[in-house]
Parts: structure tokens; C-alpha cells; sequence
């Protein structure tokens, strides 16, 4: 496949270095251009004009938290690359591969006598290579590189079909003059999963040491939010690991690139360092970023004609673009109403597949108003696209009510966080959709036989009702209200407001946003401000003002009593004296 012609495809850019002999790279950001345009052009653009019905990725796959692959496509390309802004030194790295030597390693061997320095690097280089790859390819192999220098950057992109024949990864790092050229193959990255991720569920309070059944509960919260912070689904071994090796890196201060392409998931996924200077507080977790072959929505006739008349489209007829997403991760917070959010998209850059030049103002995958359009699919019965169940059923439409229940299900799921925080406006348009189907009288008998789906529908809805409740309370704990700063008067008005109507929304009940709401309230009700200047005081010595304010912070103690003993009765079993 990768011997083809590939005269149908786009030049992706004007790169004449590319096949420079004089080519050097010194910096990462100068190999990340390097590998972007490489990367893109053979093992995206090339697939896409060579493979038949080539799977292009559904722009909600960008969107976190990011699905479980469906299916592997064995003839699409798959690797992984590691590399490092220094030198390797193979006895002292923390990672095992098979060196590659660039000329200029082997120059102190010049002064031998009858050594020809380049012929036995050269051959040295294929020998070592020939061992790892396939025997059918070594014919191929031969005839592209019999007697020349494999490790040069000029070389990489005839390099890559090879390249992507192996199973492990391959190493770029820094030769002797400070160029990047390829130092190894045949990497295997390390993975201890096991050690990160009790680390990281002991760090957020998800386990206890110790403790088997709080393991147990929280192991696969734990996993699926460590993962997607390095751009993941709970996902294969290569990825895994990957992830594993990028915080390993970045603790120890390297500067480096991790990328991976699955061939399920068709998305080059990058881990990179934060780049120098970056504020400590954001140097936490590398920087993540997605590129892959998108498909504009074709109700988003605007932007369809902004990419037509700027050459954007790899393919007009059928509206493909190259879209790189970068991502920001966010600190996990049991106070957090978005308590599963790990990930949030950052930017998002369209790639002129001629030029190489990126357009950052155009939304892609996170048009409020197409996922509206997607969800009126959805009830209607017109969605066509295939989902994952709960991990156990493939659904490619949705012609039965069943399979709409499912898919509604996942929909709802997948964008709680984003529904959570939409303006009134958007959300009143996603009520009236969802009330419009789950409240239809002629689907009454329907919903019946459906019942547990039905339930499991309302449940979700029903969450997502309480939680955006619960978000309006995490701003007001700041005296913050729809982006304006109030007074504490209206603070503690506008909370026991709310906290009355979700005490009688709370028969559809969920722990997790009652542990939040308690865990709100008493940062409130505990405010050393508050307690000083208005609570501890006689009511004698109070103004009227005062006397108000007193009042509202005694109504809202009343009120998280209430809901203490709501979830003492829904956790124990036991009614308390304020449970109904």
C-alpha cells in the first residue's frame, strides 16, 4: 500500500527542506513542525487517497471525554515515536531500544587504520534495522536504502513506510552536533500503570491505603481520569504505556515529544513538554494535542464556504479537513460539580493541506447549535452515526425507540460537562427537545416496554438538571452570579433559593452532587467573614441589613441539615428527621 503512487493527494505545504541532505533540526518545536508535515501527509493524507472507504474520524471523537475504539483498522498505519532534545546515553536511559548511529557519532573511528567509517556505519545501521523488520519488506528495504545513511532526517520520510511496520516504537534524539537524526528503533517504553495509578487515586482522595473496597469503587474513575489528563480512553497497551512513559518524562524535567497513532483511533495524539518558560503551575501534565481528518458538519453552511473559498478542504465533495485540537487539563476537585472533566479543548487549528498555514478561529467540534441539530436526529430517528453502548453494543442508528433511548443515553453522557455549562438560552433549546420525545404522550406504551432504558434516560436528564443547579452554587461561594460579582445578601438569597428547589428535585437522587452541595454550603456557612461580622454578634447590636443577612445564614444551615439527613436516609436506609 505505502509503495503507491500518491499523485492524487495535496503536497500538504511548500517543505523543499524536506528532502535537504544540508536539513537540521535543533529545537523540539523545529522537529514537531518536521514531523507535523511528515506525519500528516504520509500517514493520514496517504491512507485517506489509498485506502477505500477510508473511516474518517467523527468530530464528537475529539470532543472529551473520548470514547473506547470500536474497531482496529489493520490497514490503516499505526506508531509510536519518542523524542529527546539531548543526547542518549543507552547504558544510563530508563527505557530499552535498539541504536541507530548517525555518521557524525562515529567520527572518533576515523583515525583507525582499514576502517571505513561510513561503510560500516551504514551497513551497521541496515543490519540492526533488517533485524526487527519484517522479512517480506526487506526486499523493499534494500532497494531504497542498500549502501545509505538511514538515520538522517533527510531520509525520514522514506523512512516512515518501514517505520510503520514496526510493532515498538522508534527514537529521534540530538547526535553529537546537536541535529536531530533517528537514534533507535524497536523501542519498548515502560508502563507502571500500577504504581501512577494508585499514586494518583491516593493524591485525589479517590483511595486509601489500605482500603480494598474504596480500590475497588474508584479504581476505574481513577484510570479513566489519569488517562484522558495524557489524552486517552482507558485504551490498548501502546497507548497505555505511551501515556505512562510522558509522565515518567516530565517528571524528571526532559524535554521531549511522545506520539502515537492507533489504528483504531486514526488520530495522531502528541505529549509534549510545555515549552520553556510556561508557569510552574501549568507544567504539571504535558501538552496535548489531536490531529486527524475531520468531517465539517454540513449544516454549518458558513464555515463550509470560509474553508471552500480559502482552499481549506484535502477533499470539497465530501468536506474533509486537517484539524489539530489542543487540549487543557484541568485538577481533579471533589467540590467540582464537572467532577469527571479531565480534559477541555483549548484550540482548535484548521491546517491548509497545501500551504501548511493554520486557521485557529473556526469551530469545528464544538458548535452548540450542531449538536442541537444532532440531538433533534436523535429523537427523530434520523442519527446515523455508530456509537458504543456501555461497552458491550455496537449501534449504527437509531429506526427503533430502543435504539434511540441508548444513543440519547450516550449522547446525554458524553456531554454532560458542556450542557452543564451552557448559557439559559442553549439549554432552554435542549429541554424543549428532550421534553418533546421523553414526555410525548403517543410514546407513553413505548417507554413502557422500555422501561429500565426509559429510567436510565430520565436519570441522566435528571442529573444534568440538579448539576447545572450545583455550578450556579460553586460561583456563588465566590459571590459570583452569571459573571457579575453580589453582595452577600444576595448570595445567601440566591443559594437557599436554590437549595429549596433541589430539595424537591432530590427524589431523583444522586450522591455524589448532595456531597457537593453540603461540601458548598459549609464552605459558606464557615466563611470567617460572615461568622465575624454578622453571625457571632447579638442581634441587638446588628442593623437591620444585619439582622437580614442572619436570618438568610440561619435558613441555609437549616437547609443543609435537611439535606444531611436526605442522604444519611438514601445511604443508610435509616429516615431521618427531616428525610420525605
Amino acid at each position: 500500500m505505502w509503495k503507491k503512487a500518491f499523485s492524487k493527494a495535496p503536497d500538504y505545504r511548500d517543505y523543499e527542506k524536506t528532502n535537504s541532505p544540508t536539513l537540521k533540526l535543533k529545537t523540539l518545536e523545529e522537529l514537531k513542525e518536521f514531523i507535523d508535515y511528515n506525519h500528516i501527509k504520509h500517514c493520514l493524507l496517504r491512507p485517506y487517497f489509498e485506502v477505500d472507504d477510508y473511516p474518517i474520524v467523527e468530530a464528537r471523537e475529539l470532543l472529551p471525554s473520548f470514547e473506547v475504539d470500536l474497531y482496529e483498522y489493520k490497514a490503516l498505519p499505526g506508531f509510536t515515536m519518542v523524542a529527546f532534545e539531548r543526547q542518549l546515553n543507552s547504558f544510563q536511559e530508563i527505557f530499552q531500544y535498539d541504536a541507530l548511529h548517525s555518521l557524525s557519532d562515529w567520527e572518533e573511528m576515523k583515525g583507525q587504520e582499514n576502517c571505513s567509517v561510513e561503510d560500516d556505519v551504514i551497513s551497521t545501521n541496515i543490519r540492526t534495522y533488517q533485524s526487527r523488520l519484517p522479512k517480506r519488506y526487506h526486499p523493499e528495504f534494500l532497494k531504497e536504502f542498500d549502501n545509505e545513511e538511514i538515520c538522517s532526517m533527510h531520509t525520514y520520510a522514506r523512512m516512515l513506510p518501514f517505520l510503520l511496520e514496526l510493532e515498538r516504537a522508534h527514537v529521534i534524539a540530538h547526535d553529537n552536533t546537536g541535529n536531530f537524526t533517528l537514534q533507535g528503533m524497536y523501542s519498548s517504553l515502560p508502563s507502571n500503570l500500577d504504581s501512577e495509578l494508585k499514586q494518583f487515586g491516593l493524591k485525589i482522595g479517590k483511595f486509601k491505603s489500605g482500603n480494598s473496597l474504596m480500590y475497588e469503587c474508584n479504581r476505574l474513575f481513577v484510570y479513566q481520569f489519569m488517562m484522558e489528563l495524557h489524552g486517552f480512553p482507558i485504551v490498548s497497551e501502546r497507548r497505555t504505556s505511551s501515556a505512562m512513559f510522558a509522565i515518567r518524562l516530565l517528571r524528571q524535567n526532559e524535554r521531549f515529544i511522545v506520539r502515537v497513532l492507533g489504528q483504531s483511533d486514526r488520530t495522531i495524539t502528541t505529549m509534549m513538554s510545555p515549552p520553556a518558560g510556561t508557569p510552574k503551575k501549568l507544567t504539571k501534565y504535558p501538552k496535548i494535542e489531536k490531529t486527524a481528518l475531520v468531517q465539517v458538519n454540513e449544516n454549518q453552511k458558513e464555515l463550509i464556504g470560509t474553508l471552500k473559498d480559502q482552499g481549506f478542504f484535502i477533499d470539497e465533495k465530501n468536506r474533509i479537513v486537517i484539524l489539530r485540537v489542543s487540549y487543557q487539563q484541568h485538577e481533579y476537585s471533589p467540590k467540582n460539580v464537572r467532577e469527571g472533566r479531565a480534559l477541555s479543548v483549548l484550540k482548535q487549528e484548521v491546517i491548509h493541506p497545501i500551504t501548511g498555514e493554520v486557521n485557529d478561529s473556526l469551530n469545528i467540534i464544538q458548535n452548540v447549535q450542531n449538536m442541537i441539530l444532532r440531538l433533534n436526529d436523535i429523537v427523530r430517528g434520523e442519527y446515523r452515526l455508530t456509537v458504543n453502548y456501555k461497552r458491550s453494543e455496537v449501534i449504527n442508528n437509531t429506526d427503533t425507540h430502543e435504539n434511540r433511548l441508548k444513543v440519547l443515553y450516550i449522547w446525554l453522557s458524553k456531554h454532560m460537562h458542556r450542557i452543564v455549562d451552557y448559557s439559559d438560552e442553549y439549554y432552554s433549546q435542549i429541554v424543549r427537545v428532550l421534553d418533546g420525545y421523553l414526555l410525548a404522550p403517543d410514546n407513553y406504551d413505548i417507554f413502557n416496554d422500555h422501561y429500565l432504558l426509559h429510567q436510565e434516560v430520565w436519570s441522566r436528564y435528571g442529573q444534568i438538571q440538579q448539576a447545572r443547579k450545583v455550578r450556579i452554587l460553586e460561583d456563588l461561594r465566590y459571590r459570583k452570579y452569571k459573571g457579575e460579582p453580589i453582595s452577600y445578601r444576595r448570595m445567601l438569597e440566591l443559594m437557599t433559593e436554590i437549595l429549596n428547589e433541589l430539595k424537591f428535585e432530590i427524589v431523583n437522587y444522586f450522591d455524589k452532587l448532595v456531597v457537593k452541595v453540603l461540601a458548598i454550603g459549609d464552605d459558606v456557612v464557615s466563611a470567617p467573614y460572615l461568622r465575624r461580622k454578622y453571625i457571632d454578634i447579638e442581634d441587638k447590636d446588628l442593623s437591620d441589613y444585619g439582622l437580614e443577612i442572619k436570618k438568610l445564614y440561619l435558613n441555609l444551615m437549616a437547609l443543609l441539615d435537611e439535606f444531611r439527613s436526605i442522604r444519611k436516609s438514601r445511604t443508610t436506609g435509616i429516615p431521618g428527621p427531616g428525610s420525605f
